[in-house]
Order: C-alpha cells, then sequence, then structure tokens
C-alpha cells in the first residue's frame, strides 16, 4: 500500500493541489459547506505556506486599486472583512493601523484622486485626503504634496493564518499530506489516478491551487491554459532601527497604473520590523528567491512562450529599470527617499526577497484580474497574485460554490 493509500486518498474524494493560504483557506471553506466530505491537500513542500504565503510582507489589503466588479475588487473587499473576524476569532495577532499612499507630483495628485474614487466604488469608507500638516500628524518623515488615508489596510502574520486553517481543516477530517509533489493526472470514467512522489492514488474531484506551479498542473490535467505563469521576484530590506522610527505604520507611493505591481513601499510588520521594498524583477527559476537561483528548463519555458517577447518589447525600459534596482543599494535607497527622504544607506539591514505568481497571456499582457478555470471534475486557479492572501478567504468561498455547482459534492 502506498504512503498516500495508507492516509485514505480514496477515489469518491476530493483533492486539492497546493498548501498554501488559497489552498488552506479552499480546503477549510468546502469542509465547512459539506461536513464528512474526504478532502485531501496535497503539498509539495515538506511545510504548509513555505512559498508565497510564507514570503508575504503580512499586508491586508484594502482594494482600494482594483477595477471596480472584477475578482480581486470583490473577493480582496469581501475576504478582508472575513479575515479580520477569522483572526479575532482564532486570536491571531493583526492590526488594522491603516496606510498612507503619498503623491509626490501633480500628475500623481490626479492618479490617486482617481484611486480615492475607485476606492469608493469598492466600498471603501473613511478615506481621507491628507495635506500639510494632516500628512505630518500620522507619518511626521513622509514626504508628498498630499496623501490619502485608507484605513482598512492592517498587517497579520499570514503563516499564522495558514497553520490555523490547517488545523482547522484537520479538526474537520481533512487531510494534509506534505512532501508530496504531483508528478502526473490521468482521466478516468470515474475521476483522476495521480501519480506522486509518495505514491499512487485516485480522486473524484480536483482542485488545482498550486500558485506558482498553477499552470503546469492545469497542462497535467489535459487543459490549455490561456496563460503563463512568470516569477516575478521581489527584493526588499529591512530597516534598521534608527531607519525603522521614521516609519509609524505603511507608506505607499502612488502606482503605475499600467502595472500590477505597487512600487517599493514601507511597511511596519505584526513583528513591528520595517520592511523597505519591494522591486520587481523577473526570476529566471520559478522558486528563484536569490538572484544566483536560475533553472534552464524553467529559463526555456519562458522565453519560448510568446507572450514573453511580447512583454518585453513593450516593457524592456520598466524591466531594466528594476534590475538597476535590485543590483544597486543606492538606487534602491534613492526610490526610498522619495518617500521618505531622511532615510540614510545605513538604514538598509537585512536582505530577503519572495517570488510572486504573475500570469502573463500569449498577447503579453501582465494579467491584472484573479483567473479561474473550470472542467469537468476541475477547478483551476490560474493566476492568484496579491491580494490574494488577503482575499483567500473569499477566494475559498467562491472555489466552494464553483464546487457546489459542478461537482456532485
Amino acid at each position: 500500500m502506498s504512503p498516500l493509500a495508507a492516509l485514505s486518498v480514496g477515489g469518491d474524494g476530493l483533492t486539492i493541489v497546493g498548501g498554501g493560504i488559497v489552498g488552506l483557506a479552499t480546503a477549510w471553506q468546502l469542509l465547512q459547506r459539506h461536513p464528512g466530505l474526504s478532502l485531501t491537500l496535497l503539498e509539495k513542500d515538506a511545510v504548509l505556506a513555505g512559498q508565497q504565503t510564507g514570503h508575504n510582507s503580512g499586508v491586508i489589503h484594502s482594494g482600494l486599486y482594483y477595477r471596480p466588479g472584477s475578482f480581486k475588487a470583490r473577493l480582496c473587499c469581501h475576504g478582508r472583512e472575513a479575515l479580520y473576524a477569522y483572526c479575532e476569532r482564532k486570536g491571531i495577532p493583526f492590526r488594522r493601523c491603516g496606510k498612507l499612499v503619498v503623491a509626490l507630483s501633480p500628475r500623481e495628485e490626479e492618479l490617486l484622486q482617481a484611486l480615492r474614487q475607485r476606492g469608493e466604488a469598492n466600498g471603501l469608507t473613511g478615506l481621507r485626503w491628507l495635506v500639510g500638516r494632516q500628512l505630518r500628524r500620522y507619518e511626521p518623515h513622509a514626504a508628498g504634496r498630499a496623501a490619502l488615508l485608507v484605513p482598512q489596510t492592517g498587517v497579520v502574520d499570514f503563516r499564522t493564518v495558514a497553520q490555523a486553517l490547517a488545523g482547522d481543516i484537520r479538526d474537520r477530517g481533512g487531510k494534509i499530506v506534505t512532501g508530496c509533489r504531483l508528478e502526473a493526472i490521468r482521466r478516468r470514467t470515474d475521476g483522476f489516478s495521480l501519480r506522486t512522489s509518495r505514491g499512487d492514488a485516485a480522486c473524484r474531484w480536483l482542485i488545482n491551487c498550486a500558485g506558482l506551479h498553477s499552470d503546469r498542473i492545469a497542462r497535467m490535467a489535459g487543459l490549455r491554459p490561456p496563460v503563463r505563469i512568470f516569477p516575478f521576484r521581489g527584493e526588499y530590506y529591512h530597516l534598521g532601527e534608527e531607519g525603522a522610527k521614521l516609519v509609524r505604520n505603511l507608506i505607499y507611493p502612488v502606482p503605475d497604473p499600467e502595472l500590477p505591481f505597487l512600487g517599493v513601499h514601507l511597511t511596519r510588520g505584526i513583528d513591528g520590523r520595517v520592511e523597505a521594498g519591494p522591486n520587481a524583477v523577473l526570476a529566471l527559476k520559478r522558486e528563484g528567491y536569490r538572484r544566483r537561483d536560475i533553472s534552464l528548463a524553467d529559463l526555456a519555458e519562458i522565453v519560448g512562450y510568446p507572450g514573453f517577447w511580447r512583454l518585453a518589447t513593450g516593457w524592456w525600459r520598466t524591466g531594466l529599470a528594476e534590475y538597476r534596482r535590485s543590483l544597486s543599494r543606492r538606487r534602491f535607497l534613492a526610490d526610498l527617499q522619495r518617500l521618505v527622504p531622511a532615510l540614510r544607506g545605513e538604514d538598509l539591514a537585512d536582505w530577503g526577497s519572495g517570488v510572486r505568481a504573475q500570469a502573463v497571456d500569449r498577447a503579453g499582457r501582465l494579467v491584472d484580474d484573479f483567473v479561474f478555470a473550470d472542467a469537468p471534475g476541475m477547478i483551476h486557479v490560474l493566476n492568484a497574485p496579491s491580494p490574494a492572501a488577503t482575499a483567500s478567504l473569499a477566494i475559498g468561498e467562491e472555489i466552494a460554490a464553483r464546487a457546489a455547482g459542478n461537482f456532485a459534492l
């Protein structure tokens, strides 16, 4: 008997691939709605939440940035409040501290006013336009002609949230198998046969929440997904003791409306440390957390995709600027000083990074919204970048609703 069979992964059950916060939230939502459901979650790593969730900055996003009516707008706003309620119920530390988005030029003031209107369309209340002393009252050291105070934003440790969800899954009878890489999927008349690094198993229904590898799992299952996952490494510094005194909570720039990245910003986390960054550079490996991480197979997959060359043609100047900032501490500091001019080189302490799974379509567009794909017996989450952690409980609800409609649970 295989290790998986010993864990009762049966042909009548449901298997979720991916043990990040989206997969865990999905499992929890399904088990709440379908008590007694035979559910198994497979995670290739030895620990849960070791990839995007474990490298998350910990920001609970408000829903300010996203196009009204989009999945991101709807699921972020609903998921944010569900997350706050879950943390309250479970005793997980969090701070609903708010953040400032600062405008540094007249053009940025116009963009920030548009963001304010978008946030209000998404249901945000209590947004405040601050200038001069009003701005300095919240962040005494921040630059800016004007700023938008967003009170719904907060911080939490998403790894702690993930562990709490894992405990709830087990309490409801769900099984979690770590160190179990999915290697092949074969459709059967009554479901799917799965070959994994821990043996063979079967399931009736399959949900793909594999993050950085979600498109590969979809292709493994016989789909032709309309997007390809590109890994973007976000690099950041922590501020030393003196530099951290210059930041009370969260200070963000006005983002480029053409890009799904928010630009380098300053975040005081739930542990009190201040994170400065991240930038966004194309990683040369799906899990390329270090600059020296290179996979020739992953690189060949990127450059062999038509969307890569179209993306590169349109955004090569932006990409080059990000790489220059990645390699230059001075450039990184200069961008941070646009937000907080008093920062100095000695304030930049230890370096870290995360990797964002960003979908790119064949036209070379960075896909801005969450993307789900349904197929007989399957649901695939093909794009769930930020604010997926904030929205995770709502994403889980969305998938559970789709499952109720498509599966005979």
